[in-house]
């Protein structure tokens, strides 16, 4: 396994100034963040109803993209950026959606999931890299319920500098000024698999890690 030469480069953790949330806004992420609910739907076939937490909902298209998905369940998305929510509330209620999906302004680890919880089924996507305590979102899965499927998506460290800028010119081609430096920052402060596997050893959780495609880790399995 080829070990990344970058030595990871943190970024802040909360993405929620206007000009990145209006950026994050305007892009299109449709081929990843459905590729997320079909994957979920692929390695979990008998889930279908419950109430399932988004963790760094972010604008909700992927909460959204879920709740289509499964018109049985209830949905939690949580996010510690209040501008981010403030979109994501719109989004969900632009496709009427509100009665099913909530959306909360809450900074991990919080002991309010507790009340909110047990879920039955736990998603995220692309929040770990902006974590300098990556312990935080594994430690948000004890509020699941025994059995939960889990499935935490992310973009992975390049192995080398070539490699990330060679990434960022393919992949943001059309996107905003805004929106290309935090694709940058954000590849440069994600995690490799093995880094990822270290976490979850860690804290005691035996579930899969698995790198797919040119930039992007995923980390599945069940409580």
């Amino acid at each position: 396994m080829q070990v990344s030469e970058l030595t990871r480069l943190p970024e802040p953790e909360l993405m929620d100034t206007p000009e990145q949330v209006s950026a994050y806004a305007a892009a299109d992420f449709s081929v990843p963040h459905q590729a997320l609910v079909t994957k979920f739907a692929e390695l979990f076939p008998d889930f279908g109803t419950g109430l399932v937490l988004d963790i760094g909902c972010g604008a909700a298209d992927v909460t959204a993209r879920f709740a289509l998905q499964y018109p049985e369940a209830q949905i939690l998305g949580v996010d510690a950026g209040p501008e981010m929510l403030r979109v994501g509330v719109a989004h969900i209620a632009s496709l009427g959606l509100s009665s099913r999906v909530t959306l909360h302004e809450l900074h991990i680890p919080d002991a309010r999931l507790e009340e909110l919880g047990p879920f039955d089924a736990f998603i995220c996507n692309s929040l770990l890299h902006h974590l300098a305590e990556p312990s935080a979102l594994w430690e948000s899965l004890k509020y699941s319920a025994s059995g939960a499927p889990v499935f935490v998506q992310d973009l992975r460290r390049p192995y080398n500098q070539q490699m990330l800028e060679a990434f960022v010119e393919i992949h943001t081609e059309g996107f905003a000024h805004e929106l290309i430096t935090d694709f940058h920052n954000s590849l440069w402060a994600s995690y490799t698999a093995a880094e990822v596997r270290e976490q979850l050893t860690s804290a005691g959780l035996t579930l899969t890690v698995e790198e797919i495609g040119d930039r992007h880790l995923i980390v599945y399995g069940r409580l």
